[in-house]
């Protein structure tokens, strides 16, 4: 394992280092940009202040990412170099097929469902009397940190032993003792089917006011005279919704859908708050960790990193096409 408080006082001064090599090279660029004349100057100017910019991607981006990709070909202590040994254990290893099989699943489900509750949301709150209300319900899950609203869900799904003297502390199994059944094991089932979807409710609860949001200023932004020209030629609320508020809100639902993909692809907090990433309900992010600070398999680690940015980039792609084809 790492030992931390010995790469502490390191890591601060390889921190302080950056910092003032940064604020020398933005002194420096500001130097010769008060210092450049002539016809071309704006240009050069503007190149000058892009210098930082590209300074700092190259350095806290693009560096990390290919150093990422080296060490996906080594060893677990990441000297040794292994070729595409820990890419085979991902697409052959049991327990690593069933996190990217959860992963799968959790993109899947994740970013329509809470898209298309939060569209709905949105159309039914939309100038009615309580909307400011309405809205701030829904949103209020995005107030909260994710290990907070994974805590809570937690007590939801509590389950305690059915005995005359045993109360359940858990919403969801009273309920089910209310109504005349026995409590019932929710995150720890042995075939782990269920596991995943309860946490995908977390996620999409958390989620959902983030897609309202941003429909619903979409929404908001559709012009009134082909609401009341639609509403002369008679037609339904479901043609309405069909014809003019989904056409028009159509680039909006594309990027709230591809950002709760990119979000969903990394989800970590609610899945290693609940379960840990037990009972086979670990994904891609919590299985990085694991395999990094827990497992000590730095390779592995690092080609489950690059797994995730390759799962990454088509979406992004897809999101940058359909935002130009719009404009």
């Amino acid at each position: 394992m790492f030992d931390t408080a010995n790469n502490t006082p390191e890591k601060l001064l390889q921190m302080l280092a950056a910092l003032l090599l940064f604020g020398a090279v933005v002194g420096v660029v500001l130097f010769l940009a008060s210092r450049v004349r002539g016809k071309r100057s704006d240009n050069l100017v503007g190149y000058l202040y892009l210098l930082p910019v590209v300074l700092l991607l190259a350095v806290g981006l693009v560096y990390p990412g290919l150093r990422t990709i080296y060490e996906s070909f080594l060893d677990a202590q990441g000297k040794a170099f292994i070729g595409v040994d820990n890419y085979k254990t991902i697409f052959t290893d049991g327990d690593l097929l069933t996190v990217l099989g959860n992963t799968v699943v959790w993109v899947l489900l994740v970013p329509p469902l809470a898209t298309g509750i939060g569209l709905v949301y949105a159309i039914l709150v939309d100038k009615s009397r309580f909307e400011s209300f309405a809205k701030a319900l829904i949103f209020l899950p995005m107030a909260i940190s994710m290990v907070a609203a994974g805590v809570i869900w937690k007590f939801m799904y509590e389950y305690r032993v059915n005995q005359p003297n045993v109360k359940q502390i858990g919403l969801i199994n009273q309920i089910i003792v209310w109504l005349g059944g026995d409590p019932v094991q929710l995150l720890i089932t042995d075939t782990g089917k269920l596991n995943s979807l309860l946490l995908i409710v977390v996620f999409i609860w958390i989620q959902a006011g983030f897609a309202m949001t941003i429909l619903s200023a979409a929404i908001k932004a559709i012009p009134d005279e082909i609401i009341e020209a639609a509403r002369l030629d008679g037609v339904n609320p479901w043609s309405m919704f069909v014809k003019i508020t989904l056409p028009s809100v159509r680039t909006s639902i594309v990027v709230v859908l591809t950002t709760l993909a990119i979000g969903t692809l990394k989800v970590f907090d609610v899945v290693r708050t609940m379960t840990g990433g037990n009972f086979k309900t670990s994904v891609i992010a919590n299985e990085f960790y694991s395999q990094l600070i827990r497992a000590d398999n730095q390779g592995l680690a690092a080609a489950l990193a690059v797994v995730l940015f390759i799962l990454v980039i088509p979406i992004i792609v897809y999101n940058i096409r359909q935002v130009r084809q719009e404009a």
